[in-house]
């Protein structure tokens, strides 16, 4: 509210003047932003924390060779090299893998290759049945049938049933190494969404992983310094 304060000035003459002062009261504004604020509050989406899932051990005891059976066929490994490459090895790692240069494959960033890989293909192929319903899910969601709330909650479980239930969806471990770019890195994360792998993960490399990349390009650089006086004269420089 506003008040208007008029002054008289001047002596009792004829040319008396008045002087009007203007007051803004802004008291009820206070109240009004307290309002605005909750509204805003309640009306409004937090951001909510996501978190990477983790495939934790059943208390269903399994035959062994099935668990490895499952494991294997559903392993990837992405590791990430100097100069842009890209490799890749699908199960798990033997002991005669690390004396075979042919066991890691270079793989490709474009969608679009044949030779070597795609990345983007071979990701596909392992994750062919949940992508094409979480993809069917997506047409539903932009003919608005949905919220975005019931497409998030309904891939979830499609991603969860693959993993838990059938056993189908693969497990991705990304692998940076010390001679990768931070674009290396977040090219991988966006093939994880556009194929829409439900289980992935960012981890370092291990002592195997950078032997098997010496093996592949005989780029000592991989290796850590302790594994070059080991390797002795293998090593070229």
């Amino acid at each position: 509210m506003s008040e208007v304060q008029v002054k008289d000035e001047g002596g009792g003459g004829k040319n008396k003047q008045k002087k009007q002062q203007l007051r803004v009261d802004f008291t009820p504004m206070v109240d009004m932003n307290m309002l605005l604020i909750t509204f805003f509050m309640l009306c409004s989406s937090l951001l909510k924390p996501e978190t990477l899932p983790i495939n934790m051990p059943s208390d269903v005891e399994v035959k062994k060779e099935e668990q490895n059976r499952v494991r294997e066929s559903g392993a990837v490994t992405l590791l990430l090299g100097a100069d842009d490459k890209l490799y890749y090895y699908t199960g798990m790692v033997e002991v005669a893998a690390y004396t075979n240069p042919d066991f890691l494959q270079e793989a490709s960033w474009s969608p679009e290759s044949e030779s070597p890989t795609s990345i983007r293909q071979l990701l596909l192929s392992k994750n062919k049945d949940t992508y094409e319903k979480i993809q069917a899910l997506k047409i539903q969601l932009q003919n608005h049938e949905f919220p975005d709330s019931v497409f998030r909650r309904m891939t979830n479980e499609i991603q969860d049933k693959a993993m838990k239930d059938l056993k189908i969806a693969p497990t991705v471990m990304i692998k940076p190494s010390d001679l990768s770019s931070y674009k290396n890195l977040v090219d991988a994360l966006d093939e994880m969404l556009v194929c829409n792998i439900g289980f992935y993960a960012v981890v370092d490399l291990t002592d195997g992983d950078r032997r098997l990349l010496f093996n592949k390009t005989e780029n000592s650089n991989y290796l850590t310094e302790e594994e070059i006086a080991q390797a002795g004269s293998a090593v070229k420089k």
